[in-house]
């Protein structure tokens, strides 16, 4: 199954499959997904033990999981056309896990580190920077996504960024910018 290379949606989640191919070998395992974690626990300062860290663990398990499930992998591990395609069917079968939602909470816990219930401008740069090594101006997302423009991005927003990372076809959407332009 070819994936078009020129819809958003589709390069949106081969941005994400870039990233987390840790090894850079061209597939995915849980193995990336782990090292994924190890760049929360290590930019945040987490232990392994943390309860932020067990949500992330969880969500990224089950989220590994549904791809595996919808790639009908044989294997360990994905290519990125199974990946991306395996995504954007995750993403619209929320019968046992909606990844959009799950993935928001448990990422939002981590990023706001003063447990305001808001993320800053520099807790979002640190998110970007030290979790996605995006290295594009994080500026300009954040207030993409700072919808009510009070300086901060509330969990309403930061969930709607993830819904919009998911389901918009608009490349110019705030969700769509999330982990670096498409």
């Amino acid at each position: 199954m070819t994936t078009a290379v020129n819809d958003p949606i589709s390069k949106k989640h081969g941005l994400v499959f870039d990233t987390l191919d840790a090894d850079k070998d061209g597939y995915l395992a849980w193995t990336d997904y782990e090292a994924l974690i190890g760049r929360f626990i290590t930019a945040y300062s987490l232990t392994k033990d943390d309860r932020r860290v067990q949500s992330l663990k969880v969500v990224f398990q089950m989220q590994w999981s549904e791809l595996r499930r919808h790639a009908d992998a044989s294997g360990d591990r994905l290519d990125r056309e199974q990946y991306v395609t395996a995504s954007r069917q995750v993403s619209n079968d929320t019968s046992r896990f909606n990844v959009a939602d799950s993935h928001a909470h448990a990422v939002f816990d981590v990023i706001d580190t003063d447990g305001d219930n808001e993320i800053s401008q520099d807790e979002f740069t640190r998110y970007l920077k030290d979790v996605w090594q995006v290295t594009a101006p994080a500026m300009e997302t954040f207030v993409r996504i700072d919808t009510d423009g009070d300086g901060a991005i509330s969990r309403q927003e930061f969930i709607r960024t993830v819904q919009e990372y998911h389901y918009s076809e608009d490349p110019d959407a705030p969700g769509s910018l999330l982990y670096g332009r498409v």
